[in-house]
């Protein structure tokens, strides 16, 4: 890609607002911290909307100078709430950064996400790990990483996507009320999709069409719970205005501050200045200002309380009005497995399979965690049919289960479900959709042994398994493969879906494909990661 133009960036700070925007209600739902009141995607949209505006104003030819002003003043004007006020200050310091650099490259890259880090840990008194602030820190790594290795500003800006979502996705580890609450970071999250917006309308990614941003990069699943912790939080108003100054002292400010609540935040310089503060007594707070020679404007008070009980209203409606009739729980192992089963519409995946079956517990406790009237229970191994079926019996929800014994079973059994039906008929109707489902699985001896005709097999021989039957012994992977497939009769194959196990790289994985193409000319092959211990290969034949 050739360097971006001033343009180019106008543009996609205007994409990084509009993404925000229309997913605002999704950041709101995951507000936790510091207090629940549902507003950290609000707040984030509109002060970066009064960015959009403050550019707006600007002639046409612009200096890069007049840019960065435009950028940092209409996201100080226009800051709202705690993450609004944090975010102005990561911009303020993206725009400081890019001073003194004439192209947009890796460099600057790197330059402007260091100086958002210190500008706005600067801003905040305590900063607290697990946050937006976290996340723009672990931005800032990448970013750095990707200088130092020479990439590319689209590799580079891949590379600074990428770690803010899993950044997002790791905040959960540092504040425990987010894993209470089974929620990332509301802030961190908002601020990835800014990146990614921006990321993506700079680099041309697929997906951009004028104001509507599609994203290839699936955001952190999070599940959302209905929370109601107003006793844990001292203070009930959420204080902001603009102070207007040339004299106060802002240190005697920052002072008194504490001492009517927290999360205060004053930013800026003479002689315009953004305060946040949450307070008992924002009369007080205003007053101070007013008494020490400084005009106040923008001022906005909210009522965390009230703000609060409106959020869990409306999740508890939320939820009433997200309940199904029918929900899937599936065991499998390996991350890639599961998540071609989520894609496949199972809303909750079990860890588990061959030598870690899970118990009746854990699928109980799987199946109380779906969000439906009943739900459908696919093991995915012989071993663990019999604990599905004993929760079955224990659990209050209606349960069914579908004997799937392997993971490319499930995939063949969820194409023959259908929502609207009930238990019975889905187990039928599922049952019959596997049934010709051929599953070949490749892993290695532990002992000594005999395959289903009799001959040896010893401890580290790589052993081929054919729905259950020993039937192929080598010392490769990609050998057991093909005299498995011989064994399977693959000529009469249609199809073949293959999962790579964690073990296997993906080079060897195309390797394979290849391999088995050349002697199977007419099958249809599907590979994917499937990321299963144990067994490199799993495979289907259909």
């Amino acid at each position: 890609m050739s360097n971006p133009t001033t343009n180019d960036v106008l543009n996609a700070v205007a994409a990084a607002t509009n993404a925000l925007s229309e997913r605002k209600e999704e950041v709101n739902r995951l507000n936790v911290f510091p207090v629940p009141d549902g507003d950290t995607g609000t707040n984030m949209s509109l002060t970066m909307q009064m960015v959009v505006d403050n550019l707006a104003k600007l002639s046409i030819g612009a200096s890069n100078a007049e840019i960065r002003k435009a950028i940092t003043t209409g996201a100080l004007m226009g800051a709202r709430g705690n993450s609004g006020v944090i975010t102005s200050q990561i911009l303020r310091g993206l725009c400081e950064g890019y001073e003194g650099h004439d192209v947009f490259d890796t460099v600057a890259l790197d330059s402007c996400f260091a100086r958002a880090v210190e500008v706005s840990f600067q801003a905040v008194r305590k900063p607290v790990k697990g946050t937006i602030l976290t996340v723009v820190e672990d931005a800032a790594a990448a970013a750095k990483k990707a200088r130092k290795k020479k990439l590319s500003l689209e590799e580079a800006l891949d590379a600074v996507v990428a770690e803010a979502y899993a950044s997002v996705q790791r905040t959960p580890d540092f504040l425990p009320v987010l894993k209470e609450n089974n929620v990332v970071d509301a802030g961190g999250f908002g601020l990835a999709i800014l990146i990614d917006a921006f990321a993506a309308s700079i680099t041309g990614k697929d997906g951009f069409v004028g104001d509507a941003m599609s994203f290839a990069r699936p955001a952190p699943k999070v599940q959302i719970e209905q929370i109601n912790d107003w006793e844990g939080s001292a203070y009930r108003y959420c204080t902001e205005f603009l102070v207007h100054s040339d004299s106060v002292d802002v240190d005697a400010a920052k002072e008194f501050l504490p001492t009517m609540g927290d999360c205060d935040l004053m930013v800026g310089m003479h002689p315009n200045f953004k305060v946040h503060v949450h307070s008992n007594r924002p009369d007080q707070v205003l007053a101070w200002f007013l008494t020490h020679d400084s005009q106040i404007s923008e001022v906005h008070i909210h009522n965390m309380q009230l703000q609060s009980e409106e959020r869990t209203e409306k999740l508890e409606h939320e939820k009433e009005e997200a309940r199904k009739p029918l929900g899937i729980v599936a065991v499998a192992p390996g991350s890639g497995n599961a998540k071609i089963l989520e894609s496949l519409g199972v809303d909750v995946v079990v860890s588990g399979g061959q030598t870690m079956n899970p118990s009746t517990a854990d699928i109980l406790a799987a199946v109380n965690k779906v969000n439906a009237d009943a739900v459908l229970i696919l093991p995915n191994n012989k071993n663990i049919i019999m604990a599905s079926q004993a929760c079955v019996d224990v659990s209050e929800k209606p349960c069914a289960v579908v004997a799937t014994k392997s993971v490319p079973q499930a995939f063949s059994a969820l194409f023959g479900f259908d929502p609207e039906a009930d238990l019975e008929s889905n187990v039928e109707s599922m049952t019959e959709a596997f049934a010709d489902v051929k599953t070949g699985e490749v892993t290695q001896a532990i002992k000594d042994a005999k395959d289903a005709h009799g001959n040896p097999i010893k401890d580290g021989d790589i052993i081929g398994i054919a729905d259950g039957s020993i039937e192929s012994v080598g010392s490769d992977v990609a050998s057991v493969v093909m005299s498995l497939l011989e064994a399977m009769d693959a000529d009469d194959a249609d199809t073949m879906t293959i999962l790579a196990g964690e073990q296997m790289s993906d080079e060897e994985l195309d390797a394979l494909v290849a391999r088995i193409e050349e002697a199977y000319e007419d099958i249809e092959i599907d590979p994917h990661r499937g990321e299963q211990a144990l067994y490199p290969v799993v495979f289907s034949l259909e």
